[in-house]
C-alpha cells in the first residue's frame, strides 16, 4: 500500500529542523518548521502551501525568507500556523523589507497566519498588493486542539513548554482508500490520473449518484465510461485507517509535556521527535527545556508509535551520532509500549 503522504527531514539530524510532507499525485506539500531549507528545490518549496511552524527561533523559521522570495509575484496562497505572538513575530519579518511596487502587481500572492494560544487561535491575512500591511481579516476562533481540517486531513497541535510556548504537531488522514486492482480490471478499466478525482469526490463526500466518467484511454474498450460514485466505490474501493505522523520538538521533559506529547503522538504511524542530549547530560537538557534521547524513546513507546526518527542534535555530538539514535532506540524497545 502506498502511503498518502510521503515525509522527510529536509536536513540530517545536526541541522535546522524542517519536515517535508508531500501528498501523493498531488501538488501540494506541508512544512513543519523552516529553518535553513537550501536543500528543498524551487519546485518543491512552490508545492508548498501551509506552514506549520513550533516556535521562532531562528533556526526554526529563518527558512521562512526563502519561502516568501519564491512566492512573490505569483497567484498562490500560503496559510502559516505558529505559537503565541506569531502573529507579531511574522510582522516584523515583513516589515524588514520595501513593499512600495507592489501594489501594482497584478498577482495576488497572500498569507494567511494564525497564532495558537492556550484559548484561542487568532487569523489575519497579509496581502502582497496591500504590502503585507495586514489591515483587517483579523478573526478569532477557540483553540479546540484541531488547527486544520480537509477533506482528506486533519492536523492538531498541543502547546508545550520550552521556556517559551512552543508547538507539537499531528497529521491524520482521516482514512486511506486503496483501489482493488483485480476489481479494477473484472471492469475493463485501467489505473490512471482519473482515480484521483474519483478519490477525492469520496474523501469530499459527494453523493452516490454523482457520475464519474472513465476516460476511454483508460477503459479495455477504448471508450469513455459513466459509473455512479456509489457502485464505483463498491466495487473497487477498500477503506483502511489513515496515516497519521507526529512532529515534536523543544520541549522539556516535565509532566505537562510528557503528558500532551503521548496524547498528541498516541498511535503515530511515525513520531519525529528531538533528541537534543545524551541522557548523562539530563542537567542541560532540563535547563535548556529539550529533550535527551532516553526521553524521546521513552514518549515514543508511551505513545505507542509504529516508528520514529530522532533529530535535532546538540552539536556537541557531531562525532558520534550513532550514540543518540542507540540509546533513543534502545529506550523505546526496552520499556513497554502502549499497545491498548
Amino acid at each position: 500500500m502506498r502511503r498518502s503522504f510521503q515525509h522527510r527531514l529536509v536536513n540530517p539530524p545536526f541541522g535546522d529542523p524542517a519536515l517535508y510532507l508531500s501528498l501523493a499525485f498531488h501538488h501540494q506539500a506541508l512544512l513543519f518548521d523552516a529553518g535553513d531549507i537550501g536543500t528543498l528545490s524551487s519546485r518543491e518549496i512552490l508545492k508548498i502551501d501551509t506552514v506549520f511552524i513550533s516556535h521562532t527561533h531562528m533556526d526554526h523559521f529563518c527558512g521562512f525568507d526563502r519561502i516568501l522570495r519564491l512566492c512573490l509575484g505569483r497567484d498562490k496562497e500560503i496559510r502559516l500556523f505558529g505559537p503565541a505572538d506569531f502573529l507579531s513575530h511574522l510582522e516584523a519579518k515583513l516589515k524588514a523589507y520595501q513593499w512600495n511596487l507592489t501594489h501594482n502587481d497584478k498577482y495576488r500572492f497572500a498569507i494567511t497566519a494564525t497564532e495558537v494560544t492556550d484559548h484561542q487561535m487568532i487569523t489575519r491575512t497579509y496581502r502582497c498588493r496591500e504590502g503585507f500591511a495586514g489591515h483587517g481579516d483579523n478573526s478569532q476562533i477557540p483553540f479546540t486542539g484541531t488547527l486544520l481540517e480537509t477533506p482528506r486531513f486533519t492536523v492538531q497541535a498541543a502547546i508545550l513548554d520550552h521556556k517559551i510556548p512552543c508547538l507539537g504537531f499531528a497529521l491524520r488522514e482521516r482514512f486511506h482508500i486503496n483501489i482493488v486492482l483485480p476489481a479494477l480490471a473484472d471492469l475493463g478499466l485501467t489505473p490512471g490520473p482519473w482515480l484521483t478525482s474519483f478519490k477525492n469526490h469520496i474523501f469530499a463526500g459527494h453523493p452516490p449518484e454523482t457520475i464519474i466518467t472513465v476516460p476511454a484511454s483508460h477503459t479495455a474498450d477504448a471508450i469513455s465510461r459513466p459509473f455512479s460514485l456509489g457502485r464505483l466505490t463498491r466495487r473497487i474501493v477498500r477503506k483502511t485507517t489513515g496515516q497519521k505522523v507526529a512532529y515534536v520538538t523543544d520541549a522539556g521533559f516535565t509532566p505537562a509535556n510528557i503528558a500532551r506529547i503521548t496524547a498528541l503522538a498516541e498511535k503515530a504511524d511515525h513520531l519525529f521527535i528531538e533528541a537534543a542530549f545524551l541522557e548523562k547530560d539530563a542537567p542541560i537538557a532540563a535547563r535548556k527545556y529539550h529533550l535527551t534521547a532516553r526521553q524521546a524513546g521513552h514518549l515514543a513507546a508511551a505513545a505507542g508509535v509504529k516508528d520514529f526518527t530522532v533529530f535535532h542534535f546538540s552539536p556537541r555530538y557531531t562525532d558520534r551520532p550513532g550514540e543518540i539514535e542507540a540509546q533513543a532506540r534502545q529506550a523505546f524497545n526496552s520499556r513497554p509500549q502502549n499497545n491498548t
